[in-house]
Parts: structure tokens; C-alpha cells; sequence
């Protein structure tokens, strides 16, 4: 598959590894229907090149490390990778939950993401439960200084808030989307009632209809094992593969009237207002070549 010409996909961030997995031995990957490779150059530094037709590799790309990740572009992004206050406060846990992939347009994941009404029942018992179904209003709105998606004072009955809890309770959550292909979780922590637990999921868009994404949690508990916070989250981030992958279309509807909406999806009203506005076409049923 050739490299996507869609200018606003390509002029954005994307995770493409855990920065620690990154070696002296040559990876590839795919970035927007873009073969990559990438390695420790002769100075140890990261370096990702596209991988030419001819088999050749073309010039370095520009890079960063953020958040554990290995990031790249195939364009000149006119904003930076989103930032994270979370990610400096030196108490809290880093969790990098692994990589999983999907047979979907990473757009639906970051809808999926937004989604609280599946809760009860792809989650059931963890993130909510029969009969808790109802979504309360909440408020989702472009936020054009910063261009961003916000979905806030948003309310749900979770039966295990945290890894940390057994009992159930009404959760207050927060949900951001800095980029197309970058959704954020923000959530009040049941250990320290002043302060927001962080989850971040960044996704790779390897093809239209086929992406990997890794949750990365900056989380305030001194209470669990690395391996229960690991396990809380991929237990539900597979629950959630099982649906994205059964969605139809694959790719992302950006048309009103392509998907009948309720009053618990207007964050994904917003998110594909805001993707549709962008001129985003990547990952949609509009097409991305």
C-alpha cells in the first residue's frame, strides 16, 4: 500500500515504538501505508528512515522520544506531541501497557475510547454494570484555542474504579483529544481525591483500516504491583479489540447521517466535526489517497 497523500495525516506526530525497544538491530513498520525502518544509529541515537520502492531507505525523519515512546512524522507538523502535565510529577507511576493491533482505522479506537455507553456491557463488572446504562449529559466542545476535542463533567458508575478498588462508585472523567490519532483520559484517583489520574493512548496508523496502539498511564498509587495496573488495563483494552474490529464500516464515518447518534455520543459528534473541519480524510470512509 502507498503512503497516504493526505497532507493533514501526514503532518502529525505518531508513536511508532516503545523507545526502549529500539535497538541497533534494523525494525520495520508501517506509518500511513508507509513501510519505515528504524535503529540505533553508529551514536545510539534513534533513527527512523521511509523505505524507497527500489528498497533503498530515504533520509532521517524527525523524531523524538515522549512519554517511553519512539515518535515520528512524514510530514512538518505545525503543532507538537501533546503535552502531558502528568508526565513530570516525579511521584506517579509510569505504566506503558504494551502494544496491541487492531483491523480497524485507528479513528474508531480513539471513538471507542470516547465511547462510555459500552461500558456495562464490554466491561461488565469492571467499568460499569447492569442496570448503571444511562450516560448523564455531559459537555463535549471544540476547543479552538489549542484546537482540541474536550468531553467534561462527564459521570459514570463504575463497578472497580482503579486497580486499587473493589467497591463501585460514581467516577467524575475528563477526556481529551489533542491530535486525530490521540485520545486522553483524565480521572479523579481514589487514593488522592485532589489529583487526576492521566491516561494517554496513542495510536499507529499503519494502513486505513489497520492501526496498533499503546495505552501509556501516569497514575497516583504507591498501593499496586506493576503487573495489577498492567493486567487492569489490557484485560480492558482486549474487551475493546473484540468490538472495534467488528465495527462496519472499518474506517471512520464522517457524514451526520452516516450512524445514528444518541445524547451519550456527543464527544463522538464533536471528534468527527473537528476530523471533518481538519480536512482529515486518512482512516475514513472519504479515503485517504
Amino acid at each position: 500500500m502507498a503512503k497516504t497523500t493526505d497532507q493533514v495525516a501526514l503532518d502529525d506526530w505518531y508513536a511508532i515504538a516503545t523507545a526502549s525497544e529500539v535497538t541497533e538491530a534494523p525494525q520495520t513498520t508501517k506509518l500511513l501505508g508507509q513501510s519505515l525502518v528504524y535503529a540505533l544509529d553508529a551514536q545510539g541515537a534513534p533513527e527512523v528512515r521511509e523505505m524507497l520502492d527500489d528498497g533503498a531507505l530515504g533520509p532521517p525523519l524527525p523524531t523524538r522520544i515522549r512519554y517511553g515512546c519512539f515518535f515520528t512524522t512524514l510530514g512538518a507538523p505545525k503543532k507538537d506531541i501533546v503535552h502531558i502535565e502528568e508526565a513530570e510529577e516525579s511521584d506517579r507511576r509510569f505504566v506503558p501497557c504494551g502494544w496491541v493491533t487492531m483491523r480497524a482505522s485507528g479513528l474508531r479506537v480513539v471513538e471507542n475510547f470516547l465511547d462510555m455507553a459500552h461500558f456495562p456491557f464490554v466491561h461488565t463488572d469492571i467499568l460499569g454494570s447492569e442496570p448503571h446504562t444511562e450516560v448523564p449529559n455531559y459537555l463535549s466542545e471544540i476547543r479552538r484555542d489549542v484546537d482540541e476535542v474536550w468531553a467534561t463533567n462527564c459521570t459514570f458508575f463504575q463497578p472497580r474504579i482503579a486497580a486499587t478498588e473493589e467497591q463501585g462508585d460514581f467516577v467524575r472523567l475528563t477526556y481529551r483529544v489533542p491530535s486525530p490519532f490521540v485520545v486522553m483520559l483524565y480521572r479523579v484517583c481514589p487514593t488522592s481525591p485532589n489529583r487526576l489520574d492521566a491516561i494517554a493512548l496513542f495510536i499507529q496508523p499503519m494502513e486505513d483500516g489497520l492501526c496498533r496502539a499503546q495505552p501509556v498511564m501516569y497514575l497516583v498509587d504507591s498501593l499496586s504491583t506493576h503487573k495489577a495496573l498492567l493486567n487492569f488495563e489490557q484485560v480492558i483494552f482486549l474487551q475493546d479489540r473484540i468490538i472495534v474490529e467488528n465495527q462496519r464500516p472499518l474506517l471512520l464515518p464522517l457524514e451526520p447521517r452516516a450512524e445514528i447518534p444518541t445524547r451519550a455520543d456527543s464527544s463522538s459528534i464533536a471528534y468527527r466535526r473537528w476530523l471533518k473541519e481538519k480536512g482529515l480524510r486518512y482512516g475514513t470512509t472519504a479515503g485517504g489517497h
